[in-house]
């Protein structure tokens, strides 16, 4: 069976051939049905209406890259903590892409693109729902890319960098490993602030912050404070795109 090891993480299951985006398709889902549980997932290796932060759209040609869509539900969650969701993802992420990458440089750019040397293997969107306690976190991975068909220069997948990914191992950590920095929100900020802190390649970089109000922001990145927030300059930063400047 594929993903098995997955598929006994996941609170259900869902795989289809192609969708437009996993994420719209998981949040519909969750609006018919309230009862979803937990860890429900939808994946796909043809999704052909992705979307990231800023409604950027994501495409990719079929087979060379996973998209999968999570929904979680975080009512134990305190709402000041709940922005730390999409950093707890990508911290998540970023341990399943590195179990598999020994010897490579990963870790996270502000707030959750996954990194290897210094390249974007993996992006995650997170987006609430009717429910104000459910979420529903996207991720597009780029598994058997080739060099050719990379959108960018910045980015990179497991067949450019000659290795082949282990999809199930790869989706089974991620829901492990994100179930536990969710469970360990309840408690507090700390846990995922630290975990996310030890994998972040943005902080200690001279960085350009390009800010929702068409400002931009450059200086030295030092810290993620308790909000999740990136500070750049002694300001704190909630919302932007990130350059590390090279």
């Amino acid at each position: 069976m594929e993903f098995e090891r997955a598929r006994r993480i996941a609170g259900q299951w869902r795989q289809v051939d192609a969708t437009g985006s996993t994420n719209a398709d998981l949040v519909a889902a969750a609006g018919a049905d309230p009862e979803l549980p937990h860890l429900t997932v939808l994946l796909t290796r043809d999704q052909r209406a992705g979307r990231g932060r800023r409604d950027r759209v994501w495409q990719a040609p079929a087979g060379s890259s996973l998209a999968v869509s999570v929904l979680v539900r975080v009512p134990d969650v305190p709402p000041a903590a709940r922005g730390w969701i999409p950093l707890a993802a990508g911290a998540a992420m970023a341990t399943a892409v590195r179990a598999q990458l020994p010897g490579h440089d990963t870790g996270l750019k502000w707030p959750n693109d996954v990194l290897v040397d210094g390249r974007k293997i993996c992006g995650i969107l997170a987006e609430g729902t009717a429910g104000l306690e459910t979420v529903v976190i996207g991720s597009g991975i780029n598994t058997a890319m080739s060099p050719g068909d990379l959108p960018v220069p910045t980015a990179t997948s497991f067949a450019a960098l000659g290795a082949t990914c282990d999809e199930d191992a790869l989706i089974a950590t991620y829901l492990t490993e994100l179930d536990r920095l969710l469970a360990s929100l309840r408690e507090g900020r700390e846990a995922v602030r630290d975990a996310v802190t030890a994998l972040c390649l943005t902080l200690g970089r001279e960085v350009t912050v390009s800010l929702p109000d068409g400002s931009a922001l450059r200086g030295a990145a030092t810290d993620i404070d308790l909000d999740g927030r990136l500070v750049v300059a002694g300001t704190a930063v909630s919302a932007g795109d990130v350059v590390h400047v090279r």
